[in-house]
């Protein structure tokens, strides 16, 4: 999903200037921003690429607040920076406020309820401009082509890296037009050698370097969290206060004007079609649009009929953008949750006209409604406090639907959870000594609102001895250590094999044994096999030298690979290749078989149909093979275990979402925490009988 972020700004808005500056206007930037949330809005809604967009709203923002400050500055007029932020801020947040509730409403009307506290915590983070860090923690996927399950709310991260940079940079502006009286006071030195704008070059030209530096490093180590990240992007700000500064000696002639406006929008509008750029930004790919722009800019007024200017003043599009900000605003909720609603991943043609539509009539009427006239509203400068009073009432207007919302899911959350364990059985309804026994009336757990913490816990570092030395396995996870250690058992593979350290956790603690995980996402433990990436071989043979080297007494392993679509089972690649030398070296391997994925998420199936509906309830021959791949490794290996919790998972011909008034699954392939933990005695039982283990 190329959901970028344009944060198109209202007229004046960034720079803090009253709309009635006619002097200072410049109808090819409207434009220009106009085609940027054109650019994004289409990428969104049918691409599914980034465009590039973000980046040229980024540098604009910097580019008109460079320009208003260094016009303050040159006539003498005092910054007043308490006043401009607090200006800016009753232009921007009121539209925030009113498409933010916009989107709780959607939510509660469309959305499951398992999504409903991520967004509620998207809320926060939005009214709080720190949505960036949010996603950023957690590693959010930003190119993912289902919109559908996305939130209706993660566009607002480069509003609030906007927001941070609009109060930084105010600072730097101030911070040099003091540094430039104290040099004057100091140094007896004129204008000429103390010049302003050259001590706002030399701090932008520094932050343009290290940003750009931190970002391209950044990019190539962890672009997922880089994408988010404010430091990552203070180079694109920079490069437009830059620009600012630069664009007084700039002054290329007619043809030159023509000729850079023109290779400019040629540039600007290709960058996301021409560039593989979804895992390279914001790195130097994101010089390709920003310097786009920066050419359509300094060609400016071009003077010429046939110069791009003329084509970026033309009123429809001039119009479009003093909307963008809204058009921006809107149009990713209303993406987001069309496709929730109809239950699809992506729209056609026509569907992508009508949510684009709907984008722009509600973007007009905010502007409209609810931008404009607070940007009109001027009073008395030192009646900033009546500034700050509507601030503070948009930020309640929000903060209180938010609130209690979240305090009623928690009471519900505790609520379910307070429940006497006999009314969820969870898996033991599956023991043949329930079967056929009604499954009590009671709420199923875990609550939606706790569906995100349905993760196995593991107690924490590997410690001591245990630690190893290979840096691919730093993020080695134990249990807490025994008094007494009866066994060692290392845990191998990706999340399927963590999902069963519910079961596992508990039951080593009763017989004295110490677990170590070695656990990589979506790294199925076996040999070195082509059906893997690089990375993940390379993961499985450090962990693989780490079990050689440590001997613990057994290793517990995922021994199948579930598939979404036929044949739905396999074999693990390699697996065996992959666990004879610790058989050879005498240790014991347990092989559990996978538990199904399905083509959907199963709770919200549940939230939306009812538990009973039959989409929640997938035919046994569409989830797991009809012969259990366990069984071609039966015999080949002394010292293999094999065990088979399917029978605890699905029942009946069927694999349901809920079993015993707990649900199964967290997603489309995870089983919940909660669930697990009802399986532990039949797990228990079937590891020893299956083992041997005392």
């Amino acid at each position: 999903m190329s959901n970028e972020r344009t944060i198109a700004i209202p007229p004046g808005a960034e720079a803090g200037l009253p709309a009635s500056r006619k002097s200072s206007y410049r109808p090819e930037v409207q434009g220009l921003r106009a085609l940027a949330v054109l650019m994004v809005v289409t990428y969104h809604v049918w691409l599914g690429r980034v465009s590039g967009g973000v980046d040229i709203f980024l540098l604009i923002s910097a580019f008109l607040m460079t320009l208003s400050f260094t016009r303050k500055v040159d006539s003498g007029k005092p910054l007043r920076l308490l006043s401009h932020w607090l200006h800016l801020l009753k232009r921007l947040l009121p539209a925030v406020v009113v498409v933010v509730l916009g989107v709780l409403v959607g939510t509660w009307a469309i959305l499951p309820q398992s999504r409903w506290p991520d967004i509620l915590d998207q809320a926060w983070a939005s009214l709080l401009y720190r949505q960036n860090w949010l996603l950023a923690d957690s590693a959010v996927d930003y190119y993912a082509q289902n919109h559908s399950g996305a939130s209706p709310l993660q566009h607002f991260w480069s509003l609030s890296i906007q927001g941070q940079v609009f109060l930084l940079w105010p600072l730097v502006f101030a911070g040099a037009a003091l540094l430039r009286r104290l040099l004057r006071r100091w140094t007896s030195v004129g204008d000429r050698l103390v010049n302003y704008r050259a001590l706002l070059a030399a701090a932008f030209g520094a932050i343009f370097v290290a940003s750009l530096v931190y970002s391209i490093d950044q990019t190539a180590g962890n672009q997922a969290y880089a994408y988010f990240d404010t430091r990552a992007r203070l180079w694109e700000f920079a490069l437009g206060s830059l620009l600012a500064l630069a664009l007084p000696f700039l002054k290329p002639g007619k043809i030159l004007r023509v000729a850079l406006g023109w290779a400019g929008l040629a540039a600007m509008l290709s960058c996301g079609l021409l560039l593989t750029v979804d895992r390279s930004f914001p790195g130097f790919i994101a010089l390709w649009p920003t310097l786009a722009a920066a050419a359509i800019i300094v060609a400016g007024r071009s003077g010429s009929r046939f110069g791009v200017d003329r084509f970026l003043t033309w009123k429809p599009l001039v119009a479009l953008g003093d909307n963008s900000y809204a058009l921006y605003l809107w149009h990713w909720p209303l993406l987001v949750l069309a496709l929730a609603g109809a239950g699809i991943t992506s729209p056609n043609l026509l569907q992508g006209l009508c949510i684009v539509a709907a984008s722009i009539v509600l973007a007009v009427l905010t502007t409209r409604f609810v931008e404009k006239p607070l940007r009109d509203w001027h009073w008395p400068e030192r009646r900033a406090w009546r500034t700050a009073v509507v601030i503070v009432a948009c930020g309640a207007l929000l903060a209180g639907p938010v609130s209690v919302w979240q305090s009623q899911l928690l009471a519900e959350e505790a609520a379910a959870a307070s429940q006497p364990k006999e009314l969820t059985p969870g898996a033991a309804a599956l023991a043949p000594e329930n079967a056929g026994r009604p499954t009590p009336d009671a709420k199923i757990i875990p609550a939606p609102a706790a569906m995100k913490n349905e993760w196995a816990d593991i107690d924490g570092l590997c410690a001591d001895g245990n630690v190893p030395s290979d840096p691919l396995l730093q993020g080695c996870l134990q249990n807490s250590r025994p008094d007494a250690v009866s066994k060692r058992i290392v845990v191998l593979g990706d999340s399927h094999a963590q999902q069963y350290m519910a079961a596992l956790g508990p039951i080593a603690k009763s017989h004295g044994w110490e677990v170590i995980t070695l656990l990589k996402g979506n790294c199925r433990f076996g040999g070195e096999s082509p059906d893997r990436d690089a990375e993940c071989n390379a993961f499985n043979k450090a962990s693989a030298q780490y079990v050689l080297d440590h001997h613990p007494g057994a290793v517990f392993t995922v021994a199948s690979l579930t598939l979404k679509d036929a044949p739905f089972e396999t074999e693990v690649p390699q697996y065996l290749e992959g666990i004879k030398p610790f058989t050879d070296a005498g240790m014991e391997v347990v092989g559990i078989r996978d538990n199904p994925r399905f083509g959907i998420n199963m709770p919200e199936c549940v939230q939306k149909n009812g538990p009973d509906a039959p989409q929640c309830n997938v035919p046994l021959q569409e989830s797991l093979a009809g012969s259990s791949p366990l069984e071609a490794y039966r015999g080949k290996v002394a010292g293999l275990h094999l065990m088979d919790m399917s029978d605890f998972i699905c029942a009946g011909g069927t694999c349901p979402a809920v079993v015993g008034n707990v649900y199964v699954y967290k997603d489309d392939n995870h089983l919940t925490k909660t669930y697990v933990q009802t399986m532990i005695p039949m797990f228990e039982q079937s590891l020893l009988e299956s083992t041997g283990w005392k």
